[in-house]
């Protein structure tokens, strides 16, 4: 018994200064710890007393996903309290409505909003042009210009005079509230939507009173001229901006709004089209393949999507279906290219009309239509060629398989016409309506569930003769 309590005694004595140490080694971690906790916390006083600018890239069409964007970026600022936020703008327009949901937001907020039309080179045509007005502060780089702001129709089409007459006239009324509220050159936002007039940033600037706030040439000194400005917000009060040694801070979208603004592109849209096409069409003449239809409805899906937001003219979507219905008959009809040639043409002539618009960052190039056109093309054509050949093809297993099939008798047929032959690698009940003797050549004429109907091949030849 004291040998034992010894032994945990001494044991003790072991165990005790490795508890020490490790005591030790947590106290460390926890002071190290406490004192970085406490070195931010005396660090955020000097970082909060500088004044957050949040700084937003919107380079694409206007749309849902980019209407969704601009309202997160508001939204956080809002609840973070930041001085300014600056959306830098380039796009060659967009969808009304979304251009309505960016504009409420942006009278709403709480925080100052700079529209800044940049780099040089940029424009806000159509529902940029609108977005920037309705900012607090107007701003352009050299070299751009904003405006061209007259309404045209969601599928690319040509507005009748009498809706497109309305049409501009609600969208003037629009551009006449946002100006006249901040105090900008209601004549020249009127001229800009009934007219299709375009400004320099020059132009913009000097009217009387002017379109915009601001000349300038980047970021940085855009905030050095803010900074200490005092502005009117869209309620009525004044507000000083400071922005002198502002903390700034870039809002990306998320992948999920980056994905969607990459499949409203034009090209990406017609590309997800084709192949969406493609991948029903390889499904239709491949029933069971699963995956081309898997894909090529995925696509299409994505591909309308797409269009929502697209001036997509319909006579394009139908020609390119009409193109792909002449390559799948030449396939099946002898027409000695005709019907091939009219399915390129189709196509090419309905890729071309697919995205109707003036504005060249909407249109689908030749550099993309023509090689998706003879892609296109000579796939569908394989394909429906091999198609028809499997249709036209002997069947070479069941029992169609079996007719016109040549083997030998493995027995002298009886007298009811009854004995065994091999065909096809495999023995096999036959009947015949001539004697058959061990070792005859047979062709197999008929099948009667597991019995064939065979023939001597010398009797088949001879009659086939005839014929």
């Amino acid at each position: 018994m004291k040998r034992l309590a010894r032994e945990v005694w001494i044991k003790a004595l072991l165990v005790r200064p490795a508890l020490a140490r490790l005591s030790l080694v947590l106290f460390a971690l926890l002071l190290l710890s406490s004192t970085t906790v406490f070195g931010r916390q005396t660090a955020d006083p000097s970082t909060s007393n500088r004044p957050l600018v949040l700084v937003a890239e919107v380079d694409a069409i206007i749309h849902p996903v980019s209407a969704e964007y601009m309202v997160q970026v508001i939204d956080r600022a809002d609840a973070t309290n930041a001085e300014l936020i600056v959306f830098i703008l380039r796009t060659p327009g967009g969808l009304v409505e979304s251009t309505r949901t960016i504009t409420s937001r942006m009278i709403s907020a709480k925080t100052p909003i700079v529209v800044f039309v940049a780099p040089s080179g940029a424009r806000a045509a159509s529902a940029g042009f609108l977005i920037t007005i309705a900012a607090d502060v107007a701003a352009m780089a050299p070299g751009t210009h904003i405006g061209a702001a007259h309404p045209v129709s969601g599928s690319g089409q040509q507005l009748d005079e009498a809706a497109s007459e309305k049409a501009a006239s609600d969208v003037a009324a629009f551009a006449r509230s946002l100006a006249t509220q901040r105090n900008r050159n209601v004549e020249f936002a009127e001229q800009a939507v009934l007219e299709s007039r375009a400004f320099t940033e020059n132009e913009a600037a000097e009217a009387e009173p002017p379109l915009i706030d601001i000349v300038t040439a980047d970021l940085d000194s855009l905030l050095e001229v803010l900074d200490g400005r005092l502005i009117t917000r869209f309620d009525g009060r004044e507000v000083r901006l400071r922005t002198a040694d502002a903390r700034v801070e870039r809002i990306q979208m998320t992948w999920r709004q980056q994905v969607l603004s990459v499949i409203a592109r034009p090209e990406v849209a017609y590309i997800l089209f084709s192949l969406g096409t493609l991948g029903l069409t390889i499904e239709l003449w491949n029933p069971g393949a699963i995956l081309p239809g898997v894909v090529g409805g995925l696509c299409l899906l994505l591909a309308f999507f797409a269009f929502q937001v697209l001036p997509v003219n319909l006579a394009g979507v139908v020609l390119i279906g009409f193109g792909l219905g002449l390559l799948v008959l030449e396939a099946m009809v002898t027409s000695f290219g005709i019907l091939a040639l009219g399915g390129i043409v189709s196509i090419a002539l309905g890729s071309l009309m697919l995205i109707d618009s003036p504005m060249p960052e909407l249109q689908i190039g030749l550099s993309l239509v023509l090689p998706m056109t003879l892609a296109l093309s000579g796939i569908v054509f394989f394909l429906a060629r091999l198609g028809v050949s499997a249709q036209r093809r002997r069947a070479v297993t069941g029992r169609a398989g079996m007719i016109d099939e040549f083997g030998l008798a493995l027995t002298t047929f009886e007298a009811d016409g009854s004995g065994q032959v091999v065909a096809h690698s495999e023995i096999w009940s036959a009947t015949s309506a001539e004697p058959i003797a061990k070792g005859d050549q047979i062709k197999v004429v008929g099948v009667n569930g597991l019995t064939l109907t065979v023939r001597r091949l010398a009797s088949a030849l001879q009659e086939g003769d005839k014929q």
